[in-house]
């Protein structure tokens, strides 16, 4: 019997910052999987059991899967995340063949948009590939976290006749070499945009759409020791931070637009 998986981005944080279609999809769901990374801090599993105390009318479970460990900092990275995410599919297809009925729709609640900076489309295609369990699935976009970061500051992201870059703080130095000055940065624990050298402009957000977000916006290197103070205050507040921002060079294609 093939199963079926549904993938629904719920938002960057705020369980108010469903779509309607995630919610209906919420509502189509028997067993949830949630991954608990093991850390000591069970918040992000606390914000999903949220989301769907609030918005699921009828009866579900949740399945917490511990999450396989990664290395920070390896010295090959594509080659831990993919073995990373190996190692994810295995876990929840053990669980959808131990505790999950064939009949039975499991969710995945995805952080943001399935689609940016997210694993669970190539976990659940991995599970596909290893053809152990017919599985098929669905893809419920959400509301990214470049979207309320935008809406926040109110914010056009692209200047006029201009791209915008979307990256990583890993890959940000080498965007910005390549001639990038418009973009957004995610991932970034580090803030390496402490590192640029000229005149840039920061737009800052953490843990948007929850009670305790943090924006700052300003000159980056005036506004730094406040992102930072804010960062920390975020962390604090909940046992983690994640942030996104927009940086932009003074003088860049399309500049004062």
């Amino acid at each position: 019997m093939r199963r079926r998986l549904r993938l629904i981005g719920i938002g960057p944080g705020g369980p108010d910052d469903l779509t309607v279609a995630a919610v209906r999809a919420l509502n189509e769901v028997d067993v949830f999987l949630v991954a608990d990374k093991q850390r000591g801090v069970d918040d992000l599993v606390a914000v999903r059991e949220e989301i769907c105390r609030r918005h699921v009318t009828g009866d579900y479970r949740v399945i917490t899967v511990p999450d396989p460990p990664r290395d920070r900092a390896p010295s090959a990275y594509g080659t831990e995340v993919r073995d990373w995410h190996a190692a994810r599919a295995a876990a929840y297809e053990s669980v959808l063949r131990e505790q999950v009925a064939p009949h039975e729709t499991t969710g995945f609640l995805v952080w943001g948009d399935p689609s940016l900076y997210d694993s669970t489309i190539r976990v659940v295609e991995r599970i596909r590939d290893r053809g152990v369990l017919d599985v098929d699935y669905d893809v419920v976009p959400g509301v990214s976290a470049v979207s309320l970061l935008a809406a926040r500051h109110r914010l056009v992201l692209n200047r006029i006749g201009g791209p915008i870059t979307i990256t990583t703080g890993r890959c940000l130095a080498h965007e910005v070499a390549a001639g990038g000055d418009n973009l957004v940065v995610m991932l970034d624990g580090a803030l390496e945009c402490a590192r640029l050298e000229g005149d840039w402009h920061i737009w800052w957000g953490a843990d948007l759409g929850t009670s305790d977000e943090e924006l700052v916006a300003g000159p980056l290197h005036r506004v730094l020791p406040e992102i930072e103070r804010a960062r920390a205050r975020a962390k604090a507040a909940r046992g983690w931070v994640m942030d996104t921002y927009l940086l932009r060079r003074a003088g860049g294609v399309g500049a004062g637009s």
